[in-house]
């Protein structure tokens, strides 16, 4: 499998399922498990919902990655909303600005292997998430 990227825009429901879909096709393509292609995609969702709801859009990067014989897909999640004023709190189960459940970023970060998370105040968020083979 070559090494590529794409890059899809997040901005309204529609595309949610865009990433959904972009997200299961590529896991099949690394021959993920059934159980990691299913974290994977449910992370790619909450991410790509709070890069739409909290965000106010952006887009979503999708990759593979290698590291010596490993191969996996790294999403990253980018958005030029309002940004996150304190992280650890963001990362805490049960946390919500919105009134959901709080559990969209902690959850995530607990379906990958990797998760790392940027953001400025009046500049937006980055989040980068790896599934590894």
């Amino acid at each position: 499998m070559a090494s590529r990227s794409e890059v899809h825009p997040i901005a309204g429901a529609a595309d949610v399922v865009k990433v959904r879909q972009v997200a299961r096709s590529w896991a099949l393509e690394l021959k993920l498990s059934l159980v990691d292609q299913t974290k994977l995609v449910t992370a790619a969702s909450e991410l790509a919902r709070n890069t739409l709801d909290h965000g106010h859009g952006g887009t979503m990067r999708v990759e593979q990655v290698e590291n010596g014989l490993r191969r996996g897909i790294k999403l990253t999640f980018e958005d030029k909303g309002p940004g996150i004023p304190d992280i650890a709190m963001a990362l805490r189960d049960g946390y919500t600005t919105s009134g959901g459940l709080g559990l969209g970023l902690s959850g995530s970060r607990r379906l990958v292997n990797e998760f790392d998370i940027k953001s400025e105040v009046g500049r937006g968020t980055i989040v980068a998430i790896t599934r590894w083979k």
